[in-house]
């Protein structure tokens, strides 16, 4: 078993999971199992982990996250609509 990752969410992280209904366990299920990650575009200390959520119907949540810092640190989640879960 692996070891639970460490992470704390920024004021905006917190927010938007909030009015998106996005539930912090989510969030570290797709963290700590990602389907896919990818280096940031335009923030070389950013990562994406994209990750199934069966709950919600398999859409893709991105968790947008910085890993150079001890906790890591979550930027952002969101449902991403240009991903599409494949069956």
């Amino acid at each position: 078993m692996q070891d639970k990752i460490r992470y704390q969410l920024t004021a905006h992280a917190a927010t938007v999971m909030a009015e998106r209904n996005i539930s912090t366990a989510w969030v570290e299920r797709v963290l700590q199992n990602p389907e896919r990650t990818k280096p940031d575009d335009n923030d070389p200390e950013l990562h994406h982990a994209l990750g199934r959520i069966s709950e919600r119907d398999d859409r893709m949540l991105r968790v947008v996250y910085n890993m150079t810092v001890k906790p890591w640190r979550i930027v952002t989640a969101y449902f991403d609509r240009g991903q599409r879960a494949k069956s």
